[in-house]
């Protein structure tokens, strides 16, 4: 008789995921029904929410419209926040600006969705003991700290502050068993990289940067993401996942 074994499961798992209205928060909520996790969505737009939750698969699944740069939506998600197996921190913001350009405004515009934020989510999850022994927290940050482009220095700030937060997450947590780790994508194929930032001849030119020969695509982030909330990673924590179809290479 075949016994069926999965060490990638999240069957029984109760899974937080921030920015899950669209782009790899929305593909990562997705696989991770499929793959048998209860998931818990958030986003700022309510139709679009929805439309991530409609495609959810099984059942007891949860969304929760919250505005995380605010103190009251953060509260007030902590306060219907069931206890969490996982917590995917994705939500996030990008404005392409050259140096001489830049203004207070602009750094709090960016470094709030991106740092500020899931540090305050996982403090008050944490004070409200809503983080169960043996949990895994993934951050999602980019490969900007690994391949500057121009006018986004900001947004290669914030990513990094997240990653090295991450880290110190890690060391601090373990005494838990809970683990925290970093997402780095590439380029992605999502709604962010075709606004007003980027032209289509921009984004031909660079996807020749990617030895692979394309921009990913965010089930691909999803699914590293998948391994580092399941079992399969359970001795993995304080890392960085690069899932950049080898644009980093040296």
């Amino acid at each position: 008789m075949m016994i069926s074994y999965n060490p990638f499961s999240l069957e029984g798992k109760v899974i937080l995921i921030t920015g899950a209205s669209s782009g790899i928060g929305r593909a990562t909520a997705i696989e991770c029904s499929k793959m048998g996790a209860s998931v818990i969505i958030t986003g700022r737009n309510v139709e679009r929410l929805q439309a991530t939750f409609d495609e959810l698969k099984g059942e007891g699944h949860k969304q929760i419209i919250a505005d995380l740069t605010s103190e009251t939506d953060l509260l007030d998600l902590i306060n219907v926040c069931p206890n969490l197996d996982g917590l995917v921190n994705n939500a996030g913001f990008t404005q392409s600006v050259p140096i001489k350009f830049f203004t207070e405004e602009l750094i709090h515009k960016i470094f709030e969705p991106n740092f500020v934020s899931p540090v305050l989510l996982v403090k008050y999850l944490l004070k409200n003991k809503k983080i169960n022994k043996g949990a895994s927290l993934v951050f999602t940050s980019s490969i900007a700290p690994y391949a500057p482009s121009m006018g986004n220095c900001i947004y290669g700030c914030s990513k990094v502050a997240i990653e090295t937060y991450s880290k110190y997450a890690a060391k601090e947590l373990a005494t838990k068993q809970i683990r925290c780790n970093s997402v780095h994508p590439g380029m992605v194929e999502t709604p962010l990289i075709h606004g007003k930032d980027y032209s289509e001849e921009q984004l031909q030119e660079n996807m020749r940067k990617y030895p692979l020969g394309c921009y990913g695509k965010p089930e691909e982030i999803a699914w590293g993401i998948i391994y580092l909330l399941s079992d399969a990673s359970s001795w993995i924590t304080g890392h960085s996942l690069v899932i950049d179809g080898g644009r980093t290479l040296r």
